[in-house]
């Protein structure tokens, strides 16, 4: 048989079951906004990457219209 607890112990306990329910909701909230950042983190750094990729693109192909149009100014000449 169980013994009858008293008010006392009742409420010690369901508030160590609240602090521990705000804990782990306070715990969760941490772990979402930490992910949320991390995956703002990770795109930006694949922006990052694109826009590098793209200006070297962009570089190559001035570069290419720079030789090909001294090639053809060179046969005018």
């Amino acid at each position: 048989m169980v013994p009858d607890w008293g008010t006392r112990e009742k409420e010690y306990t369901m508030g160590l079951l609240d602090n521990a329910k705000e804990a782990a909701e306070a715990t969760g909230e941490k772990i979402s906004r930490t992910l949320d950042d991390t995956k703002g983190r990770l795109s930006d750094k694949a922006d990052e990457a694109k826009a590098n990729a793209d200006v070297k693109a962009a570089e190559k192909n001035r570069d290419a219209t720079q030789a090909k149009n001294d090639y053809k100014e060179n046969l005018r000449q």
